[in-house]
């Protein structure tokens, strides 16, 4: 991201914070202070006379969806899980259109968060815990209403060997269009040109049909580090929740497991089998659906770019670490495909 981008996405006009101070009823924002962790969205810690809040401004979600999502957090709360339901505007709504922009408040939760490596063995077990119950509390929440039913089948899209070319060249031909020859842009040429590669070298071991393997539900589509709160070993707090959807179980296991504990370009493979382990003694997922998941996650990692099309299409900036570190892992993973997947079934 660049500075001017950060700077503005930081930014908050005095208007607006009087308007959503009245909107969600809290008295004056004495104080805010801008919480640099997240990625699409902006956070905000403020300090009013009701209290400590997180404010967000939302970006990427639709205001039916998010609001739909939002209205899930009670039922979920008091299923005992980690979750902290939105505050609600005076007129009963838990998203304030201010400014034009969409606007939650959540009570603040102290807590820290903690990359997947850093956790430790129980604390990954843990983990995996807590995702199969957050699984069953949105199957309920689905029961009474909440949520759409869940469609009999779901699908999803292989890309073709073919068509990741294709979307690789482009990206060629827009570094050199609007790069600057920078470190990054130098790195990025040779990265496609060795994804080239391995598309043709692999193509052969991608997923074959269109339709996951095992169970599928409601899921929370983001579990990763900067969503979640630990104080101590304790996992407090399960945040952002714009992405809620039905997904295979196996989709978001695999996901939660390769943003945790992929880290310097290697998977931490123990932590990622005691997550997996943890996860299963909640939901019994089969040792099937969990390698289908793998490789459907694999051949998506090889054939996606969409860290890239952020910077050269957009000229968002913010993803370019995540690019690199997210390509050392690809090229590590290939080379150990078994491996990982024996690290997935077995837990």
């Amino acid at each position: 991201m660049t500075d001017a981008t950060s700077a503005s996405k930081a930014d908050i006009p005095e208007s607006v914070l009087v308007e959503l101070a009245s909107a969600f009823e809290v008295g004056e924002i004495r104080e805010r202070r801008y919480l640099a962790d997240g990625l699409m969205n902006a956070n905000w810690k403020v300090d009013t006379p009701a209290g400590a809040f997180a404010l967000k401004r939302v970006t990427d979600a639709s205001l039916d969806r998010l609001g739909r999502n939002l209205g899930v957090l009670a039922s979920l709360a008091a299923d005992g899980l980690p979750v902290t339901p939105p505050v609600a505007t005076a007129p009963g709504s838990l998203v304030a259109e201010v400014g034009g922009g969409a606007w939650c408040l959540f009570p603040w939760v102290v807590g820290a968060h903690v990359r997947g490596v850093d956790l430790t063995l129980g604390q990954a077990a843990d983990l995996g815990v807590h995702l199969g119950r957050l699984h069953e509390g949105l199957g309920r929440a689905c029961a009474q209403g909440l949520l759409p039913v869940v469609p009999e089948e779901v699908t999803a899209d292989v890309s073709s060997p073919e068509r990741a070319v294709e979307k690789s060249e482009r990206l060629s031909g827009a570094v050199r269009e609007k790069g600057t020859s920078s470190a990054f842009d130098v790195a990025v040429t040779a990265a496609l040109e060795q994804r080239r590669e391995l598309i043709g070298k692999h193509a052969d071991r991608r997923p074959k049909g269109t339709v996951p393997a095992g169970r599928h539900g409601w899921t929370h589509g983001d579990v990763q580090y900067r969503n979640l709160l630990w104080e101590g070993r304790e996992l407090v707090a399960v945040l952002d929740w714009d992405r809620v959807g039905v997904r295979p179980y196996a989709e978001e296991v695999v996901r939660t497991a390769q943003v945790q504990f992929g880290v310097g370009g290697v998977f931490d493979l123990e932590r990622v089998s005691m997550f997996v382990r943890g996860y299963r003694s909640v939901v019994p997922l089969e040792a099937e659906a969990l390698a289908d998941g793998v490789r459907r996650l694999w051949w998506k990692r090889m054939t996606d770019y969409w860290q890239l099309e952020f910077r050269y299409d957009r000229g968002d900036h913010s993803f370019e670490e995540l690019f690199i570190a997210d390509e050392a892992l690809l090229h590590w993973w290939t080379d150990r495909l078994g491996q990982v997947e024996d690290a997935f079934t077995e837990g």
